[in-house]
């Protein structure tokens, strides 16, 4: 883990799909929506289930880059969004709000649209109108498709440098 991150949240598949259903709970009262926007590549999954449980066909993908593993770079917009209004009625998804920075680019495509992400960090909280999961800024957040099952050793048998 690098150093501006001092703790780890490790998310399973069933973690995520309960805080993304409810998410999807949290908006139900807020539409209709006509469509979901996955900021992909992290708000592909919580994207789908939050579409599923609102019954949201119409799904698009804004496609953002700017994670190299744990180090944020710059952003590069990969693919825009195809609706060209100001976001009325469009509901915005990503797994993670950080530091607000791909929040701000996507919400300045779409400033009428509605965004909610799973998790959010206090820095990029105030960019997004709904979250589940508030976790601290010093937190990595290891999601069920960046992990794979393993053996861990017990916390006791750790080195005290390398506990969580």
């Amino acid at each position: 883990m690098s150093d501006q991150f001092q703790k780890a949240f490790p998310v399973s598949w069933d973690q995520l799909h309960r805080d993304a259903k409810a998410l999807a709970w949290r908006l139900a009262e807020g539409g209709p929506w006509r469509s979901v926007i996955a900021v992909t590549r992290g708000g592909l999954v919580p994207a789908a289930i939050v579409a599923r449980e609102l019954e949201v066909r119409l799904i698009d993908t804004v496609c953002v880059s700017s994670y190299e593993h744990q180090d944020q770079g710059g952003l590069e917009i990969l693919k825009p969004v195809s609706d060209e209004n100001d976001g009325e009625g469009i509901l915005i998804v990503d797994d993670l709000v950080d530091t607000g920075k791909t929040a701000k680019v996507v919400r300045e495509m779409l400033p009428k649209a509605h965004f909610a992400t799973v998790y959010a960090k206090p820095e990029g909280r105030p960019m997004v109108d709904s979250f589940i999961t508030e976790v601290s800024q010093d937190t990595w957040i290891f999601f069920p498709w960046d992990t794979e099952l393993r053996f861990v050793e017990p916390i006791a048998n750790q080195p005290a440098d390398a506990r969580p």
